[in-house]
């Protein structure tokens, strides 16, 4: 790799203990056949991240070099890189994947036996960090992991990939129809990613949240909302489906109540819910499994997204046929990356950008 513009070092932002963030530089990598230098333009602070920089998810390792929610552009690719990815096209990563065992083959490359070592979550790096090098001014990745989007939407709406192909993932095993009523319990991020991707998909969709400015962000969304702090969201739901309930209940935030409110709104035969957000410490589900049975209740989790599901998300994005913008609280330059920790992790607010 012989490129004067190319710098010899990369500057990272590692994670070497709760509330302590430190920039570091690591050697640039060799390129090798396959792969492609991406210089990164922005990643966002997933929840994922900034719960271990709070202390809450520390079971992720030390020292933890983050971020998967980031987009770039090729600045150099390898001799066996097909020309659909050419250098000055604008990339987002999707989940490292072997490509030849017997889950990849079939598509489930969630399954791949090799994902997690992979992606650097259960193994450490030759530099010595656990994770996916998001928070990094440059980084390598194979050809193969790599979804192309648009450069008509910003760099923070980009960096939205893989929260849609998680939603889409969740999506397709919900089996949300057109016609169908679904409900949307949490208007955080990922509850509205979760609320447009349903919408896209053709279904009406009921928002609940607690908070003032989640529900004004929910209404300009245009989605029907529930305040649960003013309005009783199992009798509202009742209500707005004439005392049916509703097809499917989408759990977007990781607690207790929410999951007892799931139970109560769904339709009293044939409902399903998708529990789609964890939840720190751990929620209960309190359920008779004869009231599964009776009522042939289905209870989905979701976590993660194959390839396909990244492919898919890239479409939505930049076709805008889903609009992130709103979920974009603010951004901060890799150098004063704490301060953007500070503000990602402050209830009530949204994604926050790393500009790189």
């Amino acid at each position: 790799m012989k490129n004067d513009s190319i710098p010899e070092k990369i500057k990272i932002a590692v994670l070497t203990k709760a509330h302590t963030l430190e920039l570091q530089e690591i050697p640039m990598p060799e390129l090798g056949e396959e792969d492609v230098l991406i210089k990164q333009e922005a990643c966002n602070i997933c929840t994922t991240d900034y719960g271990q920089w709070l202390g809450l998810r520390e079971h992720q390792g030390y020292p933890m070099a983050g971020g998967h929610e980031g987009c770039g552009i090729i600045v150099a690719k390898g001799s066996r890189v097909n020309a659909e990815l050419q250098i000055g096209d604008r990339v987002g990563v999707a989940y490292s994947y072997c490509g030849k065992c017997k889950a990849c083959k079939v598509g489930h490359t969630i399954a791949c036996v090799d994902r997690n070592s992979l992606m650097g979550y259960t193994y450490k790096s030759k530099e010595g960090f656990y994770g996916t090098y998001g928070f990094a001014t440059y980084f390598v990745r194979k050809s193969r992991y790599l979804v192309k989007l648009s450069k008509d939407i910003a760099a923070g709406e980009a960096g939205f990939l893989e929260p849609v192909a998680t939603v889409i993932n969740g999506m397709k095993k919900l089996r949300v129809k057109p016609m169908e009523t679904v409900a949307v319990i949490g208007a955080g991020t990922m509850g509205l990613v979760n609320a447009q991707v349903a919408r896209a998909f053709g279904a009406r969709v009921i928002v609940s949240d607690l908070m003032d400015k989640k529900v004004a962000c929910a209404k300009k969304m245009g989605f029907e909302v529930i305040h649960a702090h003013q309005q009783e969201p199992v009798e509202e739901i009742k209500r707005l489906t004439d005392g049916e309930g509703v097809d499917a209940v989408i759990v977007a935030v990781g607690a207790t109540r929410a999951n007892e409110q799931a139970l109560k709104m769904v339709k009293e035969l044939d409902g399903r819910i998708l529990f789609f957000a964890a939840g720190f410490p751990i929620p209960e589900l309190r359920i008779d499994s004869n009231v599964i049975h009776y009522r042939k209740l289905e209870l989905i989790g979701a976590f993660e997204a194959d390839h396909q599901d990244f492919c898919d998300a890239g479409k939505l994005l930049s076709q805008r046929q889903i609009d992130v913008k709103p979920l974009l609280e603010t951004s901060f330059p890799l150098d004063r990356i704490e301060e953007a920790f500070q503000v990602a992790s402050t209830p009530g607010n949204y994604r926050v950008t790393v500009r790189l």
